[in-house]
């Protein structure tokens, strides 16, 4: 079966598209426009009931979560050697580095564009944007220091760990952070701009 990612411009699901990309993966990629609202349309809820995006339609089923699906194409593709699958610890610090970005950093930079998520008052929407610069500088210190091994996510072996911090670290320059102070960070968003399957697929995502 093709597999079928639907993708939003600019959205997490890059990392996904670069990963199926990176497997050799059968696969359709098919945009939803979130800026109309695409995401929210009955056709589209029946997929995925979060309405959010990626979402990755398997022959067993549909898969949500970016840390799911890039897992999912890790272990289906294991030819691509994109995780450590036969090592059960260095396949749980892989997941740990994806479920960090899923619920920490993903989360902070929301909060500086989508802070209506979570507060009614337009103070504390504008209280959480003048916050998540912070939040975000932190958070990518402690991942140039603590978690990068360099030159990729787990050391020397390219993983799907890659294209997500890869997709995340694209998006905090707007926010005033600056990737150049974090060189490990920057030398790995180089390489990924350098591979075949990035330059790809990011014209398909606006960048």
């Amino acid at each position: 079966m093709t597999l079928k990612l639907y993708f939003g411009p600019q959205s997490c699901a890059l990392a996904s598209h670069i990963a199926l990309e990176e497997a050799g993966a059968d696969y359709e990629a098919i945009a939803v426009n979130l800026a109309k609202g695409e995401q929210k349309t009955a056709d589209y809820l029946k997929l995925n009931p979060k309405g959010r995006v990626p979402a990755l339609v398997t022959e067993r089923g549909v898969l949500t979560e970016t840390p799911a699906i890039l897992a999912f194409i890790a272990q289906s593709h294991p030819a691509a050697r994109l995780a450590p699958l036969d090592d059960p610890f260095a396949f749980a610090e892989l997941q740990a580095f994806t479920s960090y970005i899923c619920s920490t950093v993903h989360p902070a930079y929301a909060h500086w564009r989508r802070g209506e998520r979570w507060v009614d008052e337009a103070s504390s929407i504008e209280d959480m944007k003048r916050r998540a610069p912070r939040n975000l500088a932190e958070q990518f210190a402690l991942i140039e220091t603590t978690m990068l091994r360099g030159p990729w996510v787990l050391g020397e072996a390219y993983s799907i760990a890659d294209p997500y911090l890869f997709t995340l670290a694209s998006w905090i320059e707007p926010l005033g952070v600056s990737l150049a102070q974090y060189p490990k960070v920057a030398d790995l968003v180089a390489r990924m701009r350098a591979r075949p399957a990035t330059r790809k697929v990011l014209p398909l995502h606006g960048m």
